[in-house]
């Protein structure tokens, strides 16, 4: 069992576990990570979540990793999406009264990358966004394409739930004039072997955009 987070979010069903990380020093922003598909036993404990979340702490932002409705001590149950959106608004949400003055960032890997990047796109709150292990063969991304913020792509060459070329199309017609994709080579959607390049790629691509 993994331990229970340090911080409850109120939510609209209840509340919601999760985790915050302040960086060493003045914060350079606020950051939110999603976690991959709780059907498949993703939590905030995620190794892909927890390496996302300290490449940002590292970047100099304030880092909140949280649990989706049903999931650990969240309340309420799964919602294949819909209500986990607005789990994600209140996150966000907790961020911006508690970080008001901070431009925020959102990551999210698989699930989360879909579910957070759709809130992501439309809220003025989220000024950049990281989407990593992107499930293209298994979710319509085709949303992104009016994506105009900086965003990030970071996803493995043998990735199961997304092929590069697939992803590759997504990226091309992203709107965005900021937008970078990195593929692992021998790489599978978990990112074994390649953690700390994930976390790497991360913090630099969210250090350079600070400058």
């Amino acid at each position: 069992m993994y331990p229970k987070g340090n911080l409850e979010i109120l939510a609209s069903h209840g509340a919601l576990e999760a985790i915050l990380k302040e960086p060493v020093g003045e914060p350079k922003g606020a950051a939110l990570v999603c976690h991959p598909h709780p059907l498949g036993g993703g939590t905030m404990h995620n190794k892909v979540v927890y390496r996302a979340a300290a490449g940002l702490v590292e970047a100099g932002m304030v880092t909140l990793r949280f649990n989706f409705r049903g999931v650990g001590a969240s309340t309420g149950a799964h919602d294949d999406g819909s209500g986990e959106k607005q789990d994600v608004k209140d996150a966000l949400d907790y961020l911006t009264e508690n970080y008001p003055r901070q431009p925020q960032i959102l990551a999210g890997f698989s699930f989360g990358s879909r579910v957070g990047a759709e809130v992501a796109l439309d809220d003025e709150r989220v000024r950049r966004l990281i989407s990593i292990g992107t499930p293209v063969d298994k979710y319509d991304f085709s949303f992104l394409k009016r994506c105009r913020k900086p965003i990030l792509f970071v996803h493995g060459d043998d990735d199961e739930f997304g092929a590069v070329k697939n992803l590759e199309e997504i990226v091309e017609r992203v709107e965005a004039i900021d937008k970078q994709l990195i593929v692992f080579e021998n790489c599978g959607h978990f990112f074994d072997e390649h953690l700390n390049e994930l976390k790497a790629a991360v913090r630099d691509w969210t250090l350079a955009r600070q400058k």
